[in-house]
């Protein structure tokens, strides 16, 4: 096989392989009530050691500011969420986890490993720890374009 070949066969696997993974993540979340976006906003938000603005919380799920308004909108009716000013700027915002959100991020966090661990079963981890530095060096490549 060529490696023109290989490399295609490598970006079109990469690309089934993060949408067939969010779709059965999804698939097994879905009882609980959430869109994708919204339990993605609430994984990533409990994962900041502190409370991030909107700004480093949209900057971290890869989304624009205007889209990641409309899901803290959504989540702060369900009460999962809050904004709080900032101090020294009035035009930011820290994005809070409400008490509320807490049962719902354990179920997510155990369903994800759940899932994590069927989908790792049989893998060498040294093939798995190559796996990872190919994957950042193509992250390295893009980040530099």
């Amino acid at each position: 096989m060529s490696q023109k070949i290989e490399k295609h066969l490598f970006a079109s696997q990469l690309a089934q392989l993060s949408r067939a993974w969010r779709a059965e993540l999804d698939r097994r979340l879905a009882d609980l009530g959430l869109s994708q976006a919204r339990w993605l906003v609430l994984l990533y938000l409990s994962r900041f050691e502190h409370e991030p603005t909107q700004r480093e919380l949209a900057r971290s799920v890869g989304v624009e500011g205007p889209t990641l308004a409309r899901l803290l909108d959504a989540l702060e009716a369900q009460g999962l969420v809050s904004r709080q000013p900032v101090a020294d700027d009035r035009r930011a915002k820290r994005i809070v986890l409400c008490p509320s959100a807490t049962p719902l991020i354990e179920r997510i966090e155990k369903i994800s490993a759940q899932l994590r661990s069927e989908l790792f079963a049989g893998i060498d981890e040294d093939d798995l720890n190559r796996c990872l530095a190919v994957h950042a060096k193509i992250l390295g490549n893009l980040e530099r374009h």
